[in-house]
């Protein structure tokens, strides 16, 4: 069991954000569960439960709803951040004001920053220079986090004792939490996912069977793979659950925000009907825009990153899309 007694600021209360408040407050942690949202915050405080997001979940104790942010992060021990990838600038800076000198900083935040496509890390690093930082990431879906089911992440640090220290906040009965210093690939594996669960999406969503499905998630992880590679990631990141992991989970059960995007746009909706289905935040749809500027920047070979921001940018037709993928000229395989 993990060492108790902290005092944590999850900052984000989403279906992310509240399961991982309610995971870190059973392992006897006191949380802070942060949102910008007043009335929102008043709700969970009246229900003592996010039934939004995670309906039939009750808090635990010691998880406190708050509504002000310098309350929330007053005299914490650990500071983890889980709002969306446009919103993480914004709140860093608000954390600045409050706590200029912070010493350490986590989150477990998935996407680029979408002005200039940086990963959470650069956007963390000119913030707050100095601090140690971390990040959590995995084949997670929050309701199954929330209900206590088994699940295993990565969290990753140039620092190994805060990795250390924050995987040791999380880990316990039924999750486990490994520790990595390639806080690059684990971002990238993260982040980048989310394109090819919405290309999953689609195919299924077109009836292009398993088989397709398997190729689509193979040649995926390549083009994952390539990119982090050239941002500085480890090969080996991306063979383990923030890489291979989390994209086989968010490609292939229908928990996944993205892959029901791609299932909606197969089924002939535009992005807003989709986003009204879905009515949480999808990720992936600036992620291939992101991911898809970044690869031209980079020279990166990414084609099923290019075809999904070509459905959504672009008005392509995703059938003509999926068979597009499958039909390009033969290559070597490992080439």
């Amino acid at each position: 069991m993990a060492t108790t007694g902290a005092t944590i600021a999850v900052l984000g209360a989403g279906s992310w954000g509240t399961a991982l408040g309610i995971l870190l407050a059973r392992h006897g942690h006191q949380v802070r569960l942060w949102g910008h949202q007043a009335a929102e915050i008043s709700k969970l405080e009246q229900d003592r439960e996010n039934r939004r997001f995670l309906p039939g979940i009750p808090f635990p104790r010691t998880l406190a709803p708050n509504a002000h942010l310098a309350g929330s992060i007053a005299g914490a021990d650990e500071i983890l951040v889980v709002v969306p990838s446009h919103a993480f600038a914004d709140v860093l800076g608000r954390i600045k004001a409050l706590a200029p000198a912070l010493p350490s900083l986590s989150w477990a935040t998935k996407g680029l920053e979408p002005e200039r496509q940086r990963l959470m890390s650069e956007v963390a690093r000119e913030v707050f220079p100095r601090a140690d930082i971390a990040v959590v990431s995995g084949p997670t879906f929050a309701m199954e986090v929330a209900k206590g089911m088994p699940t295993a992440v990565t969290v990753a640090s140039s620092s190994a004792a805060h990795a250390r220290r924050l995987a040791d906040y999380l880990h316990g009965d039924t999750f486990r939490a490994y520790t990595s210093d390639d806080i690059v690939g684990v971002q990238v594996g993260g982040a980048a996912k989310n394109v090819m669960a919405i290309a999953a999406g689609l195919s299924d969503g077109l009836g292009f069977g398993a088989n397709a499905r398997a190729a689509l998630i193979t040649r995926g992880l390549a083009e994952i793979t390539r990119l982090g590679l050239a941002l500085g990631g480890r090969h080996d990141t991306f063979m383990g659950l923030a890489g291979l992991g989390d994209l086989v989970l968010t490609c292939t059960d229908n928990q996944s925000r993205n892959r029901r995007m791609g299932l909606a746009l197969a089924d002939g909706c535009g992005i807003a009907e989709a986003r009204k289905r879905i009515e949480q935040e999808v990720e992936g749809l600036a992620a291939a825009r992101d991911f898809h500027s970044k690869a031209l920047e980079l020279g990166v070979e990414m084609p099923i990153t290019e075809h999904v921001y070509q459905i959504i940018y672009k008005g392509l037709d995703p059938a003509v899309a999926v068979k597009t993928l499958l039909g390009r000229e033969q290559k070597p395989e490992l080439g």
